[in-house]
């Protein structure tokens, strides 16, 4: 299956602070990649400058055959990139089906097909961003992201903060994105496990450098190699 992202020796960072160092990586139409490390290594900052919220010093980006390094932010989520910050930045002061309506673009995703994929969302379509919950601000922000009809989605930590049940539902929507609609994407997570489960890819920065890369189940299956790169065991992921 071709490559949707191809990531070439990239170096970028804030200003002129370096956090990432010669990262490289691919990843098919379809995929799901685990971007996993400590705190601090840098994996909100690959997110990021995939998104082009940072500065990038060297190396090559190209979503689609598209080179990225040269696209504002808003070129770049035209070109395909659908990004979900920790931060989530709905409108809250707009109704549920107003923050998608606003920002959707022609294609398969739909603000009917988001509410299909999340029916919560569809039985508050009519409240404000601020009178949601946060699992359901989360799956208003997916929402958004999807009606870009994105190539790319980027979530950096969705589960952050959420109770059990919405991070089944979540983990089970992710999936079905990307497993059955082909859509790629790219996850930022602190719960590894629950993650590595859903992914076919995993990678593992250190300090702003790739020091692991291969298969999701791979990872899974060795408790132990997750804990020495990760630090934590089995039963804290």
């Amino acid at each position: 299956m071709a490559d949707v992202l191809l990531i070439d020796q990239l170096s970028a960072g804030y200003g002129q602070a370096v956090i990432l160092h010669e990262v490289s990586l691919s990843l098919a139409q379809g995929e799901t990649l685990a971007l996993l490390g400590r705190n601090g290594t840098g994996k909100t900052t690959l997110i990021n400058t995939i998104a082009g919220a940072t500065r990038q010093h060297a190396g090559h980006m190209t979503l689609g055959g598209v080179h990225l390094h040269a696209l504002p932010s808003h070129a770049r989520a035209a070109a395909g990139v659908g990004w979900v910050p920790q931060e989530r930045n709905i409108f809250k002061s707009l109704t549920v089906l107003e923050n998608l309506t606003a920002v959707a673009r022609p294609g398969h995703w739909t603000p009917d097909r988001v509410f299909e994929m999340f029916p919560r969302l569809a039985e508050r379509k009519t409240n404000m961003g601020n009178q949601l919950s946060g699992g359901e601000q989360q799956m208003l922000a997916v929402g958004r992201a999807l009606v870009l009809n994105p190539k790319l989605l980027l979530l950096d930590e969705p589960l952050e903060g959420l109770a059990p049940i919405i991070v089944e539902e979540l983990l089970r929507a992710i999936a079905r994105i990307t497993r059955e609609q082909g859509l790629s994407a790219i996850i930022v997570e602190q719960h590894p496990q629950a993650i590595l489960a859903i992914s076919h890819q995993a990678v593992v920065l250190d300090q702003g450098r790739v020091i692991h890369q291969g298969r999701a189940s791979d990872l899974q299956s060795q408790p132990a190699l997750l804990e020495r790169l990760l630090g934590v065991s089995e039963h804290k992921a």
